[in-house]
């Protein structure tokens, strides 16, 4: 086990190049088992997930080599999917992402539950209901595990009771290779999702109307192999523009995919955030305003999360700690996770201001002072804002179970040195 020590008030400044996109580079990775050529991926984030996935791709006899530090093939030529491990299928959500490619591939398996963050109920129903539309029979066996047949997919128009991101996933992957067309209604479109679809395409798919809510898609008999780089994980560049911004700091991002942040950009407005854009760079200035826009009427605003192009839930966490620093009141409502709000209590330790109205809202008052703390990372996308919270608080903080925090962000405390913070990783 290793922790964070973070001595805070130190603003950020620098540049800095995020990191492939998680979202992305798990279910691409996965989407190369419908192959039985090599697949070159490039811009792939070293991080546990990511780790967690190779191992559960080479357990099925998949053949991985490294490239460089960034880049690997794929060889998925002579998948044996009898060996999923289910440790390490509970480690990461992603495992589930294995279901779709391998009914296409193999017909017949048993998959084990899969894990990840632990912010409520994460419901798989919606994977099943998209696979029996297919043709897909499926059935929890004794031992908690899934176990899927298909003799042969046929496609079918799919209506998603859910925009689950990865059961959109899911459901796309089996649908390529099956016989026939299919559409898929009540999609997810997050950047991600729309990687996939063009890494899919660039392989021999035919998925059209990439970035709505409603693909089509053809099946087609078989892929072949390809290269592909993994665009900039938004969340990174989004998380580190808060650093900048609670820390009093100023940061150039590099290659930042601003065509995605949009929406976000809007919403932080509301908190006062304010960024400049040059070509694909998102240039964050010190001296923010930090001063929240009330609705009509000096109402208290609101921001809620919804299914992409709307704010996204992955950063919610991240928009709370730049609340506390932020002039004014605001509520926050996550209505997808009933867990994810849970964090706020370490930042009430802090020293914030913040009411939980239920496991779905919260109220914040800001600005206030946070003081460092003795905390541990809850998730992926709590423990970054708590680690946001550390480097703008007054003091010393400690952050254990930092394995949360690596699952996601890439040699965070490096990147975060390189900027001027104090921050030392150690061992507990």
């Amino acid at each position: 086990m290793e922790k964070f020590v973070i001595n805070g008030g130190i603003p950020i400044k620098g540049e800095l190049i995020p990191s492939g996109n998680k979202n992305a580079a798990l279910p691409i990775m996965a989407a190369s088992l419908l192959t039985s050529d090599p697949v070159i991926l490039h811009n792939i984030p070293d991080i546990l997930d990511v780790r967690t996935m190779i191992k559960l791709l080479q357990s099925l006899n998949v053949k991985i080599e490294y490239l460089d530090d960034k880049s690997i093939q794929m060889d998925a030529s002579d998948i044996q999917p009898a060996n999923l491990d289910p440790e390490l299928c509970k480690n990461i959500r992603a495992s589930i992402l294995l279901a779709g490619p391998l009914i296409s591939r193999v017909g017949d398996f048993i998959l084990p539950p899969p894990g990840g963050d632990v912010i409520g109920r994460r419901r798989l129903d919606t994977h099943i209901l998209a696979f029996s539309r297919l043709g897909v029979r499926s059935h929890f066996t004794d031992k908690n595990q899934f176990h899927f047949k298909a003799n042969g997919i046929k496609g079918s128009e799919i209506l998603l009771d859910e925009a689950s991101v990865t059961a959109t996933e899911n459901a796309i992957m089996a649908c390529v290779l099956a016989k026939g067309d299919s559409t898929l209604k009540n999609a997810a479109s997050e950047p991600h999702i729309q990687e996939l679809c063009k890494f899919l395409n660039l392989l021999g798919a035919k998925i059209e109307n990439i970035g709505s809510n409603t693909l089509h898609i053809s099946g087609v008999t078989n892929l072949h192999g390809g290269e592909f780089t993994i665009g900039p994980d938004y969340l990174e560049v989004v998380s580190y523009i808060g650093a900048a911004v609670v820390t009093g700091g100023s940061i150039r991002i590099k290659n930042a995919g601003v065509k995605h942040l949009d929406m976000i950009s809007l919403v932080m407005n509301r908190l006062g955030v304010h960024w400049e854009t040059e070509d694909d760079d998102v240039i964050v200035p010190d001296k923010q305003i930090l001063l929240i826009e009330p609705d009509l009427g000096n109402a208290i605003p609101e921001i809620s999360v919804m299914p992409w192009p709307a704010f996204p839930t992955d950063l919610m966490s991240i928009a709370i700690v730049i609340a506390t620093q932020a002039k004014g009141s605001i509520l926050f409502h996550d209505w997808m996770y009933p867990s994810r709000m849970y964090f706020t209590d370490k930042l009430v330790g802090m020293g914030a201001q913040i009411v939980l109205c239920d496991p779905h809202r919260c109220i914040v008052q800001g600005p206030t002072m946070l003081n460092g703390e003795h905390l541990e990372s809850p998730d992926i996308r709590a423990g970054m804002a708590l680690l946001i919270a550390a480097l703008s608080a007054k003091g010393q903080s400690i952050i254990g179970n930092i394995s949360q925090i690596d699952r996601g962000y890439q040699h965070v405390d490096k990147k975060l040195i390189a900027l001027g913070a104090d921050i030392v990783r150690k061992k507990e």
